[in-house]
């Protein structure tokens, strides 16, 4: 009886510890959380405001507000080009990456071939050897074949970078996807093609889109690759940017990074939107 009647204060002792420790340890956490989200949005929060000085060179804090490098971005002519010429570049890289890993996926899940390891491995190598390693190589190969500058050789060598993404997004999407779905409309008489117009792509759907989205964005925003192959008319955004940080280091930079932060979050908030949008019908 003793040692029972002492052995319940003991414990009711230890239990406000271990949740003093538990307390402690998530407090730890959360805060090393907060200090590596804010070094990564620390960037974009100095950029920003430094979009709108008023002087003529980049400051933070501004010590003036104005929208005048918004309005000398707008105005310029290279801008406007290498912009355009980027936004091409992205379009066309989101087609091709979209069309390209959707099969590359379908084929690494679904299919039945030899080395699907090693042919895993290579696809998605281009999201682990370095940028400067993959442009090098390919600016060997374009000078041979005539491709610098042209927008033949830019969607390329995007669509190389931006497949792994559509090939790792589109297979979690058919991990997810009941395979029984596909069996049923192929015992329904659809063959494989009508089953994948009908079943498979819409499942998809989502996955896809969020693939479009990350391939667009990492077109957009890829420069090691682009200021290896860009020619003196033909130049991408991120390669003007190279440009003017060398030679004319205005505002007009913070400008430009502004743009891109703000189409990036707006894509990937839209796409979120959709996939919620699915989420919620799917419950339905």
């Amino acid at each position: 009886m003793t040692s029972h009647a002492q052995s319940a204060p003991t414990a009711n002792a230890t239990a406000p510890r271990l949740n003093l420790s538990k307390h402690l340890g998530n407090a730890l956490f959360k805060g090393v959380c907060g200090l590596i989200f804010l070094f990564l949005l620390l960037p974009t929060v100095i950029v920003m405001p430094a979009s709108f000085s008023a002087t003529q060179y980049l400051s933070f804090p501004p010590s003036q507000w104005s929208l005048r490098w918004y309005v000398a971005y707008f105005q310029d002519p290279e801008w406007i080009a290498a912009t355009l010429f980027s936004l091409k570049v992205a379009g066309l890289t989101t087609v091709a990456a979209v069309v390209l890993g959707t099969m590359g996926a379908l084929a690494l899940m679904r299919g039945r071939m030899p080395l699907k390891g090693a042919m895993r491995a290579v696809v998605l190598a281009p999201m682990i050897v370095p940028h400067i390693v993959i442009a090098v190589a390919m600016y060997m190969v374009y000078m041979k074949w005539n491709l610098l500058g042209s927008l033949t050789g830019f969607v390329l060598a995007h669509t190389v970078v931006c497949v792994p993404f559509v090939v790792i997004n589109v297979s979690a999407g058919l991990q997810k996807m009941d395979p029984s779905l596909e069996m049923a409309a192929a015992s329904l008489g659809a063959n494989r093609l009508r089953a994948f117009r009908h079943v498979t792509l819409p499942l998809l759907g989502p996955s896809m889109a969020t693939s479009a989205a990350f391939a667009f964005i990492t077109s957009l925003d890829e420069a090691v690759i682009s200021y290896f192959l860009s020619s003196s008319t033909e130049k991408t955004l991120t390669r003007k940017m190279f440009e003017d940080i060398d030679f004319d280091l205005s505002p007009t930079i913070a400008v430009v990074s502004t743009l891109i932060i703000v189409v990036s979050v707006l894509l990937m908030g839209t796409i979120e939107g959709l996939r919620a949008r699915a989420a919620r019908r799917a419950k339905v």
